[in-house]
């Protein structure tokens, strides 16, 4: 008989791991105990060694579904077991190295179990298992257990106790399990405070009713898992106009939920990885190319003679309505809306992953848009009173429930670019999940990273992980630097995290690291480590790209809005032969003014003028180029004072972002040229123009040509002859169509051209794609697919953004790389 203790690390909590260690335990003939502690699950176990060779091979090979085992160690227990059976022990609290789980989309039995009158979950909006349901969103400490969680305000009915303590039942321990007699309860209510009464609605419940109003026109805030969502039917016009006024949202495109892929086929055409992202636990909303406009079926839906209009006696509001309350809809698809996402080819979709969404949408036959709930740039409401006082004015309808939410926790976004996903906001279902260190970090020091200005998160490294934040927003808004502190120490204290150092950002003018150079003085870390941005981002791809600690140098190009620069400069056009301690700045675009600074992000014709009058003089332009309207458009601009603040520096700082670059483009061709409502507009916009099929046809892209020029052992790169090459083009009535797409192709091969250049002179085998810039698919999927060609080994990331939302992973890694030496 060997005794041995088995400790088991990761996500390993609130995830059906201790059910799953009895029940093979007990196949084996094994005798013992199972627990939770702050660093994951102790077992430990009596037994004949071939029976605990044979627990240990089928505990890994039969991992409960949202489990992760990221370090199983097993050893001889010295001590006498007294047990006669395998048991399920009370959790310890100790020292926490444990993770926190994220939270997980309804599993296919709990949406089975609501939608059957037979079950006691019947339409019930919060049943969950330990496969699914809230995790982060309700998480007040470690371990997790009911207690520690915002479910502790509700006392279990007996049926649900006993399914928390049947160890066969796959409730066994779930948290957060309730049931109509015990748990928490949605209610709908009025916005302008008026009773709702039964005669208003022939509906089943108030979940239910949300759908009517919904196909009524009207928009409803709806409490979900980690926040609140404004809703509205995404096919009325007149509905999502409604919500752009009210949320004064006027550009930026929608998040749409749908009922099912079915639905979502209708509009865009989906691959088989994009529907696997879909029907993931992660659930996150998954950018998709749509079909056009609608699917081409006249929207009838919504006719005087319809039975959704509130003008018909056979209304769903009218009891004498055929149309019961779980049938669905007419099998037609209705166009979308056009305002849902103005300037786009492409629709951000999710599926329901709450029961609360599954029953509002059971008999929607056509997707919904499901926008954070929020004022403009203020973090999305997450409190029943907050919502009443802020969205009182925007929606119609609240459907809200008495379950607080702990953590603030939106959606995530992706997609899949060639062959591989891209993250473009991590939040919900993946955060806030470990991400293993390479080889080299094991023994890194505990550091904690405070993250950008714009998209930030902040990461907790530690034991050889690093812990990123979910996506907390742009902190220059009050609100949502607020949100960002607390969250901040709502982890610390969850992850008992205490750093030896920590890391911000260069510009001193962020707030995060006005916030890091506050906390270092006050609890006097050792170390207060400076990073610059783009040496972050870089060694940001290389983490996810398992790229060990002391691996030669990878040639990373960071591409983005801006960052502050070790000279002083704003950088955003970036080649850096980068490790995770230190940089070489080999080459950069050429610094252009940013007139009117800030002004110049939001105004993209500034950026254009800059360009051109760098470029060229006013009398050239005009004597070439006099009859182009884009030039009769700056001409009424005041063109003497901005050539001013240009020669004498005022509010015009140099930058060599590509980013701007892009708005300067964009805005030439008639593309946001006086204003973008939100960041990235002009590019994105642009971007969408472009028939990825003519990037094959050579005979149609003409390169436009960039120069490079060397100065003081820095190459840069000139975009004089580009815009020479586009005015024409321009002069020549060229579509914006194939102007777009010349500037991508030439923008691809101008670095890829750059890097040719930089492999002569230095040795590089890997190319770390990284920046904001990179979100954008077309770009990406140029430059990659060139330097592939070159046999150079490309980094692209995946599980954190190239935007700054991955930011603070990449200053956690240097800093700590620092720290070791």
């Amino acid at each position: 008989m060997t005794t041995e203790e088995i400790r088991v690390r990761g996500t390993v909590q609130g995830v059906g791991f201790r059910p799953t260690v009895y029940r093979i335990a007990k196949a084996c003939g094994l005798c013992g105990e199972v627990c939770n502690d702050g660093q994951g699950v102790l077992i430990r176990v009596s037994g004949s060694e071939a029976a605990l060779e044979a627990f240990v091979q089928r505990l890994q090979q039969e991992c409960p579904p949202l489990a992760r085992i990221h370090e199983l160690t097993r050893k001889r227990y010295e001590q006498e077991l007294t047990f006669d059976d395998f048991i399920i022990a009370s959790s310890v609290s100790n020292a926490v190295s444990t993770e926190i789980a994220p939270d997980a989309a309804t599993c296919a039995q709990c949406q089975a179990e609501i939608f059957d009158p037979f079950s006691r979950w019947y339409r019930y909006p919060f049943t969950n298992c330990t496969h699914c349901g809230p995790r982060l969103s309700i998480i007040r400490g470690i371990p997790y257990d009911r207690k520690t969680t915002s479910m502790a305000a509700f006392a279990m009915c007996s049926n649900c106790k006993q399914e928390y303590k049947d160890v066969t039942n796959r409730r066994f321990h779930a948290q957060p399990i309730a049931c109509h007699v015990c748990g928490p309860a949605a209610t709908l209510e009025r916005a302008d405070g008026q009773p709702i009464t039964a005669s208003m609605f022939s509906m089943l419940d108030d979940v239910d009713a949300v759908c009517t109003l919904l196909q009524k026109g009207e928009i409803v805030a709806i409490k979900g898992l980690g926040g609140i969502h404004l809703a509205c039917d995404a096919t009325q016009e007149t509905a999502v106009q409604k919500l752009r006024q009210r949320k004064h949202r006027y550009h930026k495109p929608f998040a749409l939920m749908a009922r099912d892929i079915t639905i979502i086929e209708k509009y865009c055409t989906l691959t088989t990885r994009e529907k696997e992202l879909l029907e993931s636990p992660a659930a996150p909303i998954v950018l998709l190319e749509r079909r056009g406009v609608g699917s081409g079926e006249t929207d009838t839906s919504l006719s005087p003679l319809s039975p959704l209009s509130p003008l018909s006696p056979l209304s769903p509001l009218s009891p004498l309505s055929p149309l019961s309350p779980l049938s669905p809809l007419s099998p037609s698809s209705p166009p979308l809306a056009s305002s849902v996402a103005p300037g786009q080819k492409t629709l951000g979709f999710m599926l329901p992953y709450t029961p609360l969404h599954h029953l509002i949408l059971k008999r929607m036959n056509r997707p919904i848009v499901l926008t954070s709930g929020n004022l403009s740039d203020e973090p999305q409401c997450i409190d029943n009173d907050e919502a009443r006082s802020k969205l009182g004015s925007i929606a119609d309808y609240f459907l809200l429930h008495n379950r607080e939410i702990v953590n603030r926790v939106d959606d995530s976004v992706v997609r899949v670019v060639g062959d591989k996903v891209q993250t473009i906001r991590r939040a919900r279902g993946y955060a806030p999940a470990p991400i293993n260190l390479p080889p080299g970090f094991e023994n890194a020091p505990q550091v904690l990273a405070m993250g950008g200005e714009l998209k930030n998160t902040f990461c907790l490294l530690q034991h050889g992980q690093a812990i990123v934040s979910q996506h907390l927003g742009d902190l220059e808004n009050a609100a949502a630097f607020q949100a960002y502190q607390d969250t901040l120490n709502l982890y610390l204290n969850l992850f008992q995290h205490q750093p030896e150092a920590l890391a911000v950002d260069l510009h001193p003018e962020y707030l995060s690291t006005k916030l890091g150079k506050e906390l270092a003085a006050n609890h006097q870390y050792r170390q207060l480590l400076h990073i610059q941005h783009h040496h972050a981002h870089i060694a940001a791809c290389m983490i996810e790209n398992d790229i060990p600690l002391n691996s030669p140098p990878v040639l990373g190009i960071a591409l983005d809005g801006l960052g502050y620069g070790e000279d002083g400069t704003l950088w955003g056009g970036e080649f850096l032969l980068a490790d995770y301690r230190s940089f070489k700045r080999l080459a950069t675009f050429k610094p252009i003014a940013m007139i009117g600074g800030i002004k110049a992000i939001k105004e993209p014709w500034r950026n254009t003028y800059a360009q051109l009058i760098s470029a060229f003089s006013w009398k050239d332009l005009t004597n070439k180029y006099r009859d182009l309207e884009f030039l009769s458009f700056l001409q009424q601009k005041p063109l003497d004072l901005l050539n001013q603040m240009i020669e004498k520096r005022i509010n015009s700082p140099l930058t060599s972002s590509v980013g701007r670059l892009f708005d300067a483009v964009a805005a030439a061709i008639g593309i946001c040229r006086q204003e973008s409502s939100y960041e990235g507009q002009a590019a994105i916009e642009m971007e969408a123009l472009i028939d990825t099929g003519s990037l094959n046809n050579h005979e149609k892209i003409f390169i436009y040509p960039f120069e490079f020029k060397n100065l003081d052992s820095i190459y840069f790169i000139d975009t004089h002859p580009m815009w020479q090459a586009l005015l024409d083009d321009l002069q020549q009535h060229i579509s914006q169509p194939i102007i777009a797409a010349r500037f991508h192709q030439s923008l691809a091969s101008s670095i890829t051209e750059m890097v040719k250049t930089l492999c002569q002179e230095n040795v590089i085998n890997q190319v770390a794609l990284t920046g904001g810039v990179f979100q954008n698919s077309i770009l990406l999927d140029l430059v990659t697919q060139q330097l592939q060609r070159l046999e150079i080994n490309v980094l692209t990331h995946s599980l954190v953004p190239p935007n700054d939302g991955g930011l603070s992973l990449g200053q956690a890694a240097i800093a700590s790389a620092r720290l070791m030496g």
